[in-house]
């Protein structure tokens, strides 16, 4: 399989295309190939013998985008139907995971981001204390969690029941505050 140069009007986009990119990272994708076209002949767009799209769906969109005349392509013509299917999932699947740390130390966050890639940056968070009280989470069961409510809604019928009608405590079972009904 060899690279060839194609008039852009020649692919056609796959239907079927399993893989989408949301607006923001498409605009990157389209900012990153006006920025770097050599990247195109590195990855060029997979077809089949019909002009349609295996693989770069996206990168066939962006430079349509971007008003390209003609875009790198390889022709996969002696791929098989299953074949050109299981291409088409395997392109777009992601393997593995990024090493944080080495991108944290050996890359620049701006240029990452400008590259198209999601980084994280810290955010300032309000931070408000919870009234509720502490809870190991770890260590109470789900059934614990129904005998405590049980009991709750219990104590709860029984404090209507005996206490005066004009007003009445209650507590509220999520967050335990306590306070007067007014009947």
């Amino acid at each position: 399989m060899k690279i060839e140069y194609v008039k852009i009007n020649k692919i056609k986009a796959n239907p079927q295309n399993p893989r989408v990119i949301k607006d923001d990272k498409f605009f990157r994708l389209v900012e990153s190939i006006n920025e770097f076209p050599a990247m195109l002949e590195a990855r060029p767009i997979v077809v089949n013998e019909d002009m349609m799209v295996l693989g770069g769906n996206m990168r066939l969109k962006a430079c349509q985008e971007s008003q390209f005349k003609e875009v790198p392509i390889i022709k996969a013509s002696d791929f098989t139907e299953e074949q050109q299917k299981e291409f088409i999932i395997k392109d777009n699947n992601t393997f593995g995971d990024w090493d944080w740390d080495a991108l944290a130390n050996s890359w620049d966050a701006e240029d990452l981001k400008d590259w198209g890639m999601d980084v994280w940056q810290p955010q300032e968070v309000e931070f408000e204390p919870s009234l509720a009280p502490q809870t190991n989470y770890d260590e109470v069961t789900k059934e614990e969690i129904n005998r405590k409510a049980q009991e709750m809604a219990l104590d709860i019928a029984k404090r209507m029941e005996t206490a005066d009608k004009k007003q009445q405590d209650a507590i509220c079972p999520k967050c335990y505050h306590e306070f007067k009904l007014q009947m």
